[in-house]
């Protein structure tokens, strides 16, 4: 596939690569792909961040959510755009939804996304991100920003092809990698890691608006 005018030369082969992987196996894993000024600026953001500004992460939307314990123990801080680095991000993430829409016609819509910190032990049992016909998330996108990791430090992403899949694919949280899947249709889990371990969690959506009102993310 060609890439559009609008790309930026440092992100056109990756978004190339995500596109022909995800047309080919519904699924992406690059490692150290994130640009890498990118990816420093939102580390930095990540240590001005008081412990204050997270909250314990639950499962379900709105009056379904809740918090489970027994599913996962991480916890999120959304991003809304109001730091540099945010606001960067998010830049980053709309130039690939354009590239998407391009070459996909997925007519992905909008975008949300946070920051989750997994401590010690913390895990996130295999779960989908969206249910057919039920939510408007359509591909999930995991970034990872934890320099330095290795192979003790566990903490893997396992992504699981179908429900009938027990086997998956592992992938390491290292710094920089960029992980894209359709959220309807790959299971995944967090493994418990040794050490603190950070990334960002974001779902490009369709527009659910109904009676002219517009479907934001929540």
């Amino acid at each position: 596939m060609t890439t559009t005018g609008m790309i930026s030369s440092e992100n056109s082969l990756l978004f190339e690569t995500i596109v022909n992987d995800l047309s080919e196996k519904g699924y992406s894993v690059n490692s150290n792909a994130l640009p890498h000024e990118l990816s420093s600026q939102l580390l930095e953001q990540l240590h001005v961040m008081s412990s204050k500004e997270f909250d314990t992460a639950g499962i379900g939307r709105q009056q379904g959510h809740m918090v489970n314990n027994s599913v996962r123990t991480d916890e999120i801080c959304w991003i809304d755009g109001n730091s540099e680095a945010g606001a960067q991000w998010l830049a980053w993430s709309s130039e690939l939804r354009e590239y998407l829409n391009s070459q996909l016609f997925l007519g992905l819509f909008s975008f949300e996304s946070h920051f989750a910190h997994y401590g010690p032990g913390d895990f996130y049992k295999r779960h989908l991100d969206a249910f057919k016909g039920e939510s408007n998330r359509v591909l999930s996108v995991v970034v990872y920003l934890n320099p330095d990791w290795q192979p003790e430090d566990n903490g893997e992403l396992v992504l699981y092809r179908d429900e009938t899949d027990i086997k998956g694919v592992k992938v390491t949280p290292s710094f920089g990698t960029v992980v894209t899947f359709l959220s309807e249709q790959f299971p995944h889990e967090v493994l418990p890691a040794t050490r603190d371990r950070y990334s960002i969690a974001g779902w490009f959506r369709l527009n659910n608006s109904l009676f002219d009102r517009i479907d934001p993310p929540s």
